[in-house]
């Protein structure tokens, strides 16, 4: 296991875990990469200790740290599990994740719920415009669909009942925190505030269109900047990643 992956996704959201593809097959060809993945259950409470008691368990064996990366959600639970086990990441990414960790598209779809007298649907269909921009019907039906899934299977701790914070602050080690200026959930003055835990070495990049979903429309201009964030602290790594791919493919 120690030397099989340099990278660590994370996906806590199997309804939407679609939209990590292109980034993923982008940064492939030049680090190894290997996808952790976690479904809450019916039977479950809401909450990411679960998910980050199991990553650790999967983690533990491994003889050095990993570059850690995560979106929204899954995103929140990599900063944890950075947080708890730093000895374990060796870098952070975190898309669309803001400084307040638990403000993420769910927390804004139950703030609706809670605000306005409107069906699931409507405001499932609203959040479908306003993560992904203005889709077909058809398009618009299926977003819809993984959504409502979404709801029911990451671990997401809100509810209609009650909307839960996650600690502030940073990490130890190096981090990125990559947003959309078009992303209405981390907008940009949500996605500014973590200047205020950043660390010389951080990066704080935007991209300037994509939605909340930016790194599925945008995958290559996403994956440039976080290759080069990595390169920034790990050249040796990103070098004899795409040489061993190189070889491989001659």
């Amino acid at each position: 296991m120690s030397d099989s992956f340099d990278v660590l996704w994370l996906n806590a959201s199997p309804a939407l875990k679609r939209f990590d593809k292109p980034l993923l097959q982008y940064l492939s060809a030049y680090m190894r990469i290997a996808q952790w993945q976690y479904q809450q259950t019916k039977d479950e409470a809401s909450s990411i200790d679960q998910a980050v008691e199991l990553l650790y368990d999967f983690l533990k064996w491994r003889d050095r740290p990993v570059h850690l990366a995560g979106h929204g959600m899954s995103g929140a639970i990599a900063l944890t599990f950075a947080r708890q086990f730093p000895q374990k990441v060796r870098s952070l990414i975190l898309l669309a994740v803001a400084a307040q960790p638990a403000n993420n598209w769910q927390a804004h779809y139950y703030f609706q719920r809670q605000l306005f007298s409107i069906s699931r649907e409507l405001v499932l269909a609203s959040s479908v415009r306003s993560l992904f921009g203005n889709q077909p019907p058809h398009t618009t039906k299926k977003l819809v669909a993984a959504l409502d899934r979404d709801l029911e299977q990451s671990p997401s701790p809100h509810s209609l009942f009650k909307l839960v914070y996650l600690p502030k602050g940073g990490v130890s080690m190096p981090m990125m925190v990559c947003g959309s200026k078009s992303d209405p959930v981390v907008n940009s003055t949500v996605l500014h505030d973590w200047l205020n835990w950043l660390k010389p070495e951080d990066k704080l990049w935007e991209c300037p269109e994509g939605y909340h979903f930016f790194h599925y429309f945008y995958p290559q201009q996403v994956g440039e900047e976080i290759l080069s964030f990595w390169k920034r602290h790990h050249l040796h790594l990103v070098e004899a990643s795409a040489l061993s791919f190189s070889s491989s493919t001659n």
